[in-house]
């Protein structure tokens, strides 16, 4: 295989003008020099050796991706549109920078933790994380980090995350089910924690301004079980008759609900109305369209990577809390009444 001083070499020219020109900064080098070095790159099938310049660079090249998820909830997590959305984008965008994702899944932050030290990368990017977790990472790992979606309330470390406005959304979205007539709306979530505790917030700040009481069992404890999801949807049918809106924590609950109850012979949203979060795929496949909570997960995940680029170059960040924006999408799952 040919190497940089041989083509050097070859073209009576410095290494340095040839290694310009491989890693893209042909600035100082004439027109007709680049030209003849990708000439004899293309004649000699020239790869550039990755390791070796990570190694000058006392770096490995590789951004870790760790994400928290219960067993309980998901066989498989990157099943989940949101989650398959942002790694996706992640991994586009850390690619765009020349580096590698390696992505680690798990329920348990102590094994997390092992894997991800195990790697050598030179900066992580974590979703999931509940404040304890936060605290266990600031200690043990001593890398860049940028959080996803994190809410470490009262938290003894400095820390940088990227989310959105959950609480604004889940407010919004309430009130927009009682300008059209709703005044018995359930909120339905599998946890009460981090990101859905701040959408659950924002629901019972919409019900307190309008003046509307509210009950403990309006909110609805979903109970996931892996990939068999019988019995949230019998949870969910088993109370529709004490509500005329189910807002859904988010739209892949919301749209197996929506089917569910229609396969029972539910009209929706004439017999009942349904709203998600997140605006993703699965709010446009059911019919009738989801009305839901826009978050833009591409963005997010762009933010979060160049956050973090930053970080591991020793530049300016920004802000340690970035918040995105939020916006109710109008479809067709809502009845106004």
């Amino acid at each position: 295989m040919i190497t940089i001083k041989k083509m050097a070499e070859l073209l009576g020219t410095s290494t340095t003008t040839v290694s310009n020109v491989i890693h893209g900064k042909p600035g100082e080098v004439s027109p007709v020099m680049v030209e003849k070095v990708k000439k004899l790159i293309e004649e000699y099938d020239y790869v550039p050796n990755r390791n070796a310049r990570n190694l000058a660079r006392n770096r490995s090249g590789i951004i870790g991706l760790a994400m928290k998820a219960s067993e309980n909830k998901y066989d498989n997590f990157v099943k989940d549109p949101f989650a398959g959305e942002l790694i996706g984008a992640v991994e586009r965008f850390v690619r765009a920078k020349g580096y590698f994702t390696m992505l680690y899944v798990s329920s348990d932050i102590g094994e997390i933790i092992s894997s991800v030290s195990s790697w050598n990368v030179d900066g992580l990017i974590l979703l999931g994380m509940q404040k304890e977790d936060g605290e266990l990472l600031n200690q043990k790992m001593k890398k860049p980090m940028v959080f996803v979606d994190a809410y470490f309330e009262d938290a003894s470390f400095e820390y940088v995350n990227v989310g959105i406005d959950d609480r604004k959304g889940g407010r919004e979205i309430t009130e927009y089910l009682i300008q059209s007539g709703h005044r018995k709306i359930a909120f339905l979530a599998d946890n009460c924690m981090g990101v859905d505790y701040q959408r659950f917030m924002g629901y019972r700040d919409a019900l307190d301004s309008a003046g509307l009481p509210w009950k403990e069992d309006n909110f609805i404890r979903l109970k996931p079980s892996g990939a068999d999801l019988s019995l949230i949807l019998s949870q969910a049918y088993e109370r529709v008759g004490d509500f005329t809106a189910f807002i859904c924590a988010s739209d892949y609950y919301a749209a197996y609900i929506l089917n569910d109850l229609k396969d029972r012979g539910m009209k929706i949203p004439q017999e009942l109305s349904i709203v998600g979060f997140d605006d993703n795929v699965c709010s446009r496949l059911v019919r009738p369209a989801l009305t839901t909570v826009h978050q833009d997960v591409t963005e997010k995940s762009r933010i979060t990577v160049d956050k973090l680029f930053h970080i591991i170059n020793e530049e300016n960040y920004g802000a340690n809390f970035e918040q995105l924006p939020v916006f109710i999408v109008e479809r067709s799952s809502v009845r106004k009444i």
